[in-house]
């Protein structure tokens, strides 16, 4: 059977769909062009590849905290799709659980963005995913995770971490917040989107020197908790990536097909509820 034939989830993908919902004046990114993904082209998308089911996750570029665009889709998806949304900090358990209702299975924290400080006071956000059995997705880049991680564990609320935590490769497997990373890893409580090989690479396709920070989260997370994402449409791309050979990466990683099988299909399904 092809990679391509075999069920498999996205775990990570965004909708922009600026003629039905119009981006925030306020976004400090507005997608274009070709980065312009409408739940139409998600759909031929996924048909193609035989994507079953997709994690939408609210970009802040363009929409910040306006869902209306994800959560359109998820309703229009037959149940093909679920979410993770942006909310404030001092979102409101109601609103939290308005968004359950809708299938967001998550909320988003991008430090990676908008730095540590802009989280240091969630403790509450994340007590309230902990009590609502709603997950924290987290994009850190660099040694961010080692300042946060205190506070994202206190909790009890299980973690996501997007993009295999962005480390900086220049300062190698040995640098705090990868080696933090893994031992979340270790702990058994979290889970690791392998994805977005391009915001932390230094190198073009096949991205050759994330492969050994790939292969040390595998060995952490085990494959019960990996989770395969292609981050489609590629927002800023600085050269041309294309959906089919991102996926074919995979039998880089998993070359056996019950492991892969889980990457694609039981773990993220026993993750985000499909």
């Amino acid at each position: 059977m092809s990679l391509f034939d075999e069920p498999k989830i996205d775990c990570h993908l965004h909708v922009f769909d600026p003629e039905r919902f119009p981006y925030q004046a306020n976004s400090f990114y507005k997608p274009t062009g070709q980065e312009k993904a409408t739940p139409a082209q998600l759909n031929c998308l996924m048909d193609a590849y035989g994507v079953r089911h997709a994690l939408l996750v609210e970009p802040n570029s363009g929409y910040n905290e306006d869902n209306r665009c994800l959560l359109d889709t998820i309703a229009r998806s037959k149940g093909r799709v679920k979410g993770i949304a942006v909310v404030a900090n001092n979102a409101s358990r109601s609103e939290l659980e308005d968004l359950k209702a809708q299938g967001i299975v998550g909320i988003a924290m991008n430090p990676a963005l908008y730095g540590v400080a802009e989280y240091s006071a969630s403790e509450r956000l994340l007590e309230k995913l902990a009590e609502l059995e709603l997950l924290a997705q987290v994009q850190v880049q660099g040694d961010q995770l080692v300042e946060l991680l205190p506070m994202l564990t206190a909790t009890g609320a299980r973690l996501v971490v997007d993009h295999c935590g962005r480390p900086d490769i220049q300062a190698g497997i040995g640098q705090p917040g990868f080696q933090a990373l893994l031992e979340l890893g270790r702990q058994g409580r979290s889970c690791i989107k392998l994805s977005g090989y391009a915001k932390f690479s230094q190198q073009s396709f096949p991205y050759k020197d994330v492969w050994p920070y790939v292969s040390a989260l595998i060995n952490a997370f085990s494959p019960r908790a990996c989770v395969w994402a292609s981050d489609w449409p590629f927002l800023r791309a600085t050269e041309r990536v294309d959906y089919g050979v991102m996926l074919n990466l995979i039998s880089q990683f998993f070359p056996n097909p019950a492991e892969r099988s889980m990457l694609l299909w039981d773990t993220p399904r026993a993750w985000f509820g499909f």
